[in-house]
């Protein structure tokens, strides 16, 4: 991200006080993730983050509990959808977009760096040439610094790797949409060791989140109730993540933390649903294409992950 972006940013949430999103959490447990509906006032115009689509992978099964949550929302309240914007491309849930899209309109939009995670599962996953790996499965694929609005909401994209290379936050209002950078400061960091993810730029994507006015609101996409909390909880701000994010706050040098976080990541399991949520994510949401049966498959690359 460039000085001038985040400038952009800062200087975007100095005016929120004539702009605030209104924001609507739904946090599904069975995956832990926060789906956002964020939409003007003045406008009715809205944007879903980060949608659930729901998978049984012991069955196979799949439906739309979730997703239709989000549409009676929407309803309820006269939203026009116009963007459903994804933070990075998910390994532990499957996109609900193309679904939402369909019953709600708007464009599926993702960062740019998206044609890195299709090349590597692209070839992983040997997806063929059916699979487009350019990114054009999106509607709009957003660089580091681009703008777009929420009805007359201002939208700033800042480009935060390291979780994935992928990565993107969402400056909107006084509320900024993190993705998997940064979780609760309980909780800390997102792991970097996927493929195409580093610890140092995630310290760097986080050093340069934090640098945002102290009261700026920020809004994980997980919650996982570390020990000691008894309820799930998404939202805090820069001020308190800066004093007490466990993995990143004030003093935490870049060698601190990449040798923190690379010794970590050395203990994780891979999540549950990443080998059929990256097969997914990766198009944006779309399944992958019936065969010559009709029916669709996932597959499960033996020893390749």
């Amino acid at each position: 991200m460039t000085d001038s972006t985040l400038i952009h940013a800062t200087e975007q949430i100095s005016h929120a006080q004539r702009k605030i999103p209104v924001i609507k959490a739904f946090f599904d447990q069975a995956t832990y993730t926060v789906t956002y509906v964020v939409h003007d006032t003045e406008t009715k115009g809205a944007a879903i983050i980060d949608s659930v689509f729901d998978f049984d992978p012991a069955s196979g099964r799949t439906s739309f509990d979730s997703a239709d949550e989000v549409i009676a929302y929407v309803n309820e309240h006269g939203l026009k959808v116009e963007w459903l914007l994804e933070t990075h491309a998910h390994a532990d849930h499957l996109s609900a977009a193309p679904y939402l899209q369909e019953k709600l309109g708007g464009k599926i939009a993702i960062g740019e760096h998206i044609v890195t995670v299709q090349n590597v599962f692209g070839k992983l996953f040997n997806a063929g040439t059916e699979f487009q790996r350019d990114g054009s499965d999106f509607d709009r694929l957003f660089a580091d610094g681009d703008t777009f609005k929420i009805g007359t909401i201002d939208v700033t994209v800042m480009h935060v790797p390291g979780h994935t290379p992928a990565d993107i936050a969402y400056v909107i209002g006084d509320a900024v949409f993190v993705g998997d950078t940064m979780f609760m400061p309980d909780y800390g960091s997102a792991r970097a060791d996927f493929p195409g993810g580093d610890a140092r730029q995630l310290y760097q994507s986080l050093r340069r989140i934090l640098e945002l006015p102290p009261t700026t609101r920020l809004f994980m996409c997980h919650d996982y109730l570390p020990a000691g909390r008894t309820e799930y909880v998404w939202e805090t701000t820069v001020a308190e993540q800066r004093k007490g994010n466990i993995h990143a706050h004030d003093g935490v040098s870049e060698d601190e933390f990449v040798q923190m976080r690379t010794e970590r990541d050395k203990t994780l399991d891979m999540p549950r649903l990443i080998l059929p949520s990256v097969q997914v994510n990766m198009r944006a949401g779309h399944l992958p294409p019936a065969e010559d049966n009709g029916v669709r498959y996932l597959k499960v690359p033996l020893n390749g992950v």
